[in-house]
């Protein structure tokens, strides 16, 4: 009976502690979310005035201004989730990359001091969002490992937890950028 006792206390503690590292590597996952999330907000917060700013050199280029508008605004609402958020940032680093790409042909625009410092500022507000992303993606990939792996899988199934989305890049971030046809513009 003794040893029934211990044998029951071991498995109970070894099941509390899997069930505290799990809320552990959850609440991780959410605190760095949430630090992304504060990062994807300067950005969202600096877009109109980049937008502003470049609009009237880039006419041709309204429709890339546009989908940056449309992005910031779907990224903008409330109630959206994480999977959202993270479709919406890819989307929305994809655009801003056409837009610093198109900026290189407009002469006049590169030297406007206010425009070269609102495109400083979205290089380091896209720095500091690598940054987070690669955080994000660690603590993720720790949550994920431990409810698929056993024995914590185990406890992960009766806590329902399920698997995060990490930030991916696009297929076209992929791609190596085609520096002869940057050059004929």
């Amino acid at each position: 009976m003794q040893i029934f006792l211990i044998i029951l206390g071991v498995v109970a503690l070894i099941a509390i502690l899997m069930y505290n590292s799990l809320i552990g590597k959850k609440n991780q996952v959410e605190n760095i979310f949430a630090g992304v999330d504060a990062v994807l907000k300067k950005r969202y917060d600096l877009i109109p005035n980049l937008v502003a700013s470049v609009s009237q050199y880039m006419e041709h280029e309204k429709g890339t201004l546009e989908k940056v508008t449309e992005y910031r605004a779907q990224a903008m609402k409330p109630g959206i989730s994480d999977d959202q958020k993270i479709a919406l940032d890819a989307k929305l680093t994809s655009a801003l990359g056409a837009i610093n790409i198109a900026m290189e042909a407009y002469p006049d625009l590169k030297a406007n001091e206010n425009v070269m410092h609102l495109q400083r500022s979205l290089n380091e507000i896209e720095e500091q969002i690598s940054a987070a992303r690669r955080a994000y993606n660690q603590a993720v990939t720790d949550l994920n490992n431990a409810i698929e792996m056993f024995p914590t899988n185990i406890v992960a199934g009766w806590m329902n937890l399920q698997r995060r989305a990490v930030f991916e890049i696009t297929t076209t971030e992929r791609q190596n950028v085609d520096v002869n046809a940057l050059f004929n513009r």
